[in-house]
């Protein structure tokens, strides 16, 4: 049978893609947990017969990397000969090809007339699945520790929950109303997602559809090689350093070393530190999902991102390492580490591609559990977010302040729906003061959000970049460093990027993250654009002198004259060296 021409060809790559997006809304308007329903933290795909990403939701980056990795050896540790018509299969296990317990992978497979016509695929971060902390994050040595590991079963027979699998992983997690309504609420995306499958099928035969999905990847994999050809070829390095394990503070050093050719990129990550005794080690999933972030920044950002893109991309992780840890290694935060790697190899492309370059961002997902008794019901509660912050500057533009960089796509949890849904009371939710890094394009301002809880509660953070601050580009400032504290002043504790802590009921929780690296020279800064910081409570006065050389008058404009010597004595102490 022919391919169709590019016309009906372009039609049915948008159609694919708008089955993977409907079915996204699907399982946010069915979720019951904050994270999902108001967050976003899922994605969904279309997957051919080969278990090969055709389409994917406009969601989140990071699973969509791993999910080409898991859905096909979640079919080939269960078995695709097994499968039968209304079957689903449910696997959370990280070191299979996913990131860490939390996200669960559901995979179900599309037949007509005994034939797999497609899969479609789910990925959401549920709020806890079990293991020795609330939320199922914090510093565990073994990833048995970390919560209940799913291999890849069959949750859906007949078109049926399997009622016995669903309540025995409930019985294992610490808030089964949200996690029983969050596994329905992914069955019921995929169910939408096979019913569009299916109509689809019908107007363009099994064979046609298959056909279709080739020339969707083929069409992808042609756009990406006519992209690289227009990208400096080589070989450029880069390192970078996590804050520690939360068990010492011993820096963990990411090597990444990024070549450009004809046939795509090459992400080589040898000279990497061994995997740890803790939850920062990572996948080789997640980290080809970090290192396929770090290449699709720069290409058209209208080609599709399916397996004719990930087929462009080739990661070297040696196995042992912190970037693609091997069992039992515990691997609950080793997204903060996909994030280094993506960080590490954009800070080394930057030096061939200036341009399309931005400087580090906050650099964690930070992942942030509250737990405890509701004192207004007496049932357990488990709330989960991961706080935003500074974006880096880049080349003619500031880095956007309190955002979720990179391969995060999730949203703030609103004031409201939290205190309403938990015992909670956001007490601060504000921009960073002065915590931007200083640039001709300055970095984005980090977030702060206070926590004040109604009973006794368990605080965990999994995070990163306490120690290590967001670094500038070309000449550009680091941002603030991220601040973890209880009860934020003079008495106050001050914890590092990684801890987990009882917190007694109205003692204050301050999460702040850092600010994004700068671009270019602080004092090559327009002093309009410093005054405007300054009067929006950005920037401090002080800060705008210090940093920039900008000295703001009473009437919130540069002093030109002021400004003009300020920046010649500054230029002066950076010659001399003092």
């Amino acid at each position: 049978m022919p391919r169709p021409d590019a016309f009906r060809q372009e039609v049915l790559r948008h159609r694919f893609t708008a089955i993977a997006n409907e079915m996204s809304v699907a399982l946010q308007r069915a979720a019951y947990s904050t994270n999902i329903k108001t967050r976003r933290d899922h994605s969904c795909a279309v997957v051919d017969p080969r278990g090969r990403i055709v389409a994917q939701s406009f969601s989140q980056p990071a699973h969509l990397g791993t999910l080409a990795h898991f859905v096909p050896r979640i079919l080939a540790d269960y078995g695709v000969d097994r499968l039968r018509p209304g079957d689903g299969l449910v696997c959370n296990d990280g070191h299979l090809g996913g990131i860490h317990l939390n996200d669960v992978a559901t995979v179900l497979p599309v037949f007509r007339d005994g034939r797999i016509l497609a899969y479609v695929a789910t990925m959401a971060h549920h709020l806890d699945v079990g293991g020795g902390t609330p939320g199922s994050i914090g510093l565990h040595e073994e990833h048995v520790q970390e919560g209940l590991i799913i291999p890849p079963s069959l949750l859906v027979r007949d078109d049926a929950i399997d009622e016995s699998l669903l309540r025995l992983i409930l019985r294992n997690v610490r808030a089964p109303r949200e996690t029983g309504g969050d596994f329905r609420a992914q069955l019921a995306a995929s169910a939408t997602g096979s019913r569009r499958v299916l109509e689809l099928a019908d107007t363009e035969t099994p064979d046609g559809l298959a056909i279709a999905m080739e020339g969707v990847l083929d069409y992808t994999e042609r756009r990406v090689r006519s992209a690289v050809a227009r990208l400096p070829h080589g070989t450029v390095t880069a390192d970078g350093f996590l804050d520690g394990d939360g068990r010492t503070d011993e820096p963990i050093r990411v090597a990444v070393s990024v070549t450009i050719d004809d046939d795509g990129a090459t992400f080589d990550l040898t000279g990497t530190d061994p995997q740890r005794p803790s939850s920062i080690n990572t996948t080789a999933a997640m980290t080809f999902a970090g290192c396929a972030y770090a290449f699709r920044v720069f290409l058209d950002p209208d080609i599709p991102v399916n397996d004719g893109f990930y087929r462009m991309v080739k990661v070297v992780a040696p196995p042992g390492t912190v970037v693609n840890a091997v069992r039992p290694a515990a691997i609950g935060a080793g997204a903060d580490t996909g994030i280094r790697v993506t960080e590490t190899a954009l800070r080394a492309l930057a030096g061939v591609m200036p341009e399309a370059a931005v400087a580090d961002t906050k650099g964690t997902v930070c992942n942030v559990a509250l737990a405890g008794v509701d004192p207004r019901t007496g049932q357990y509660f488990v709330f989960y977010e991961a706080i935003a912050g500074g974006y880096g500057g880049r080349a003619r533009q500031d880095g956007m302040d309190a955002v979720q960089a990179h391969f995060q796509n999730t949203e703030n949890a609103p004031i409201e729906e939290t205190e309403a849904s938990y015992p909670l009371r956001i007490a601060r939710y504000a921009l960073v003061e002065d915590s931007e890094g200083a640039g001709r394009q300055r970095g984005g301002l980090g977030l702060r959000r206070d926590y004040i809880a109604e009973g006794d509660v368990v605080l965990t953070v999994m995070a990163e970049r306490s120690s290590f601050a967001p670094q500038g580009l070309f000449g550009g400032d680091p941002g603030r460093p991220a601040h973890f504290i209880v009860n934020p002043g003079p008495r106050g504790r001050r914890y590092p990027s990684k801890f987990s802590a009882r917190v007694p009921a109205g003692d204050v929780m301050s999460l702040q993250l850092g600010g994004g690296g700068g671009y270019g020279p602080p004092l090559e800064r327009d002093p309009d654009a410093v005054a405007a910081d300054v009067r929006s409570g950005r920037v401090s006065r002080r800060r705008a002198s210090a940093a920039y050389g900008v000295v703001v008058a009473r009437d919130g404009r540069p002093d030109v004259a002021r400004t003009t010597a300020r920046r010649a004595t500054l230029r002066a102490r950076a010659a001399s060296g003092r």
